[in-house]
C-alpha cells in the first residue's frame, strides 16, 4: 500500500472532484442574460468560480444581485442532473485514501443543498463524511477560515490530532491556493477545472496535476 504524503487532504468540489464547470458557466450566463440582457463573458464568469455566488453578484451588479442570485440558482438546480458529470477515477482515489488511513473531506463555497446535490449525482455521497460549505463560516476563500473549519471538523470526526502543516488542500482555482497558503497547508492545483495553468502556476502550488493519475501519485506516492 502506498504511504500517504499528507495525513489529511481537503478537496475543493467544483472542477476538482466533480465536473460542474460547464454547468456553472451556463448558469452564470443564463442569469446574466435573463436579468441584465448580457451575454456573459466566459472568462469573467470563470473568474468567479470558487467564490460564494452572492458575493460575485454583489461585486458585479449590487443593485441587481438578488435577482441574479435567484435566476442562477433556479436554472442551476433545474439543470444539474443534465449537465453535471462525474470525473472518472475520483472514487478510486478516495477509496485509496481511505485504505491508506488518510483523513479527507470537502471544503467548498457552494451552498450545502447544491453541494449535496452535486455529490449525489456524481455518486460520491457515501464516500464523504465531512462537507464544509458556504454556511459553515462567516468568511470564505481565499480567507483560510473555511479550510480551518474543515480541518477541525475532520479532527472531531476522526478523533485524531490533525495539523495544518501535515495537510494538503486540492483545488482548481486561484482562491483555493491562496486559502491553502493562508491556512498553512500545501496547495495542490488540478488543471481540469476552472483555473488556467498559467494563473495557477503564478501561485507556486506545491504540485500541479493535469490528470487524476498524477493527483493519485502526488497524494499517495509509490
Amino acid at each position: 500500500m502506498a504511504a500517504p504524503r499528507w495525513h489529511t487532504v481537503l478537496f475543493d468540489l467544483d472542477g476538482t472532484l466533480v465536473d460542474t464547470i460547464p454547468l456553472i458557466i451556463a448558469s452564470y450566463q443564463q442569469a446574466l442574460g435573463d436579468v441584465l440582457g448580457e451575454v456573459g463573458d466566459e472568462a469573467l464568469v470563470r473568474s468567479w468560480i470558487g467564490r460564494p455566488l452572492r458575493e460575485a453578484f454583489v461585486e458585479y451588479r449590487p443593485e441587481r444581485a438578488d435577482e441574479l442570485f435567484e435566476a442562477y440558482t433556479t436554472w442551476n438546480l433545474a439543470n444539474t442532473a443534465t449537465l453535471l458529470r462525474p470525473i472518472e477515477g475520483v472514487t478510486d482515489l478516495l477509496d485509496a485514501l481511505t485504505d491508506a488511513g488518510v483523513a479527507f473531506g470537502i471544503v467548498t463555497s457552494k451552498r450545502r443543498r447544491t453541494a449535496e446535490l452535486a455529490l449525489h449525482h456524481a455518486g460520491l455521497t457515501d464516500r464523504i463524511e465531512v462537507l464544509a460549505t458556504l454556511h459553515d463560516t462567516e468568511r470564505h476563500k481565499p480567507n483560510p477560515e473555511p479550510l480551518e473549519f474543515g480541518l477541525a471538523a475532520l479532527a472531531a470526526r476522526t478523533g485524531r490530532g490533525l495539523e495544518a502543516s501535515e495537510a494538503a488542500y486540492v483545488g482548481d482555482a486561484v482562491v483555493d491556493l491562496l486559502a491553502a497558503r493562508a491556512a498553512g497547508m500545501a496547495g495542490v492545483a488540478v488543471l481540469w477545472g476552472a483555473g488556467s495553468a498559467a494563473e495557477l502556476a503564478e501561485q507556486a502550488p506545491w504540485a500541479s496535476c493535469s490528470t487524476l493519475a498524477q493527483l493519485h501519485e502526488t497524494l499517495l506516492p509509490s
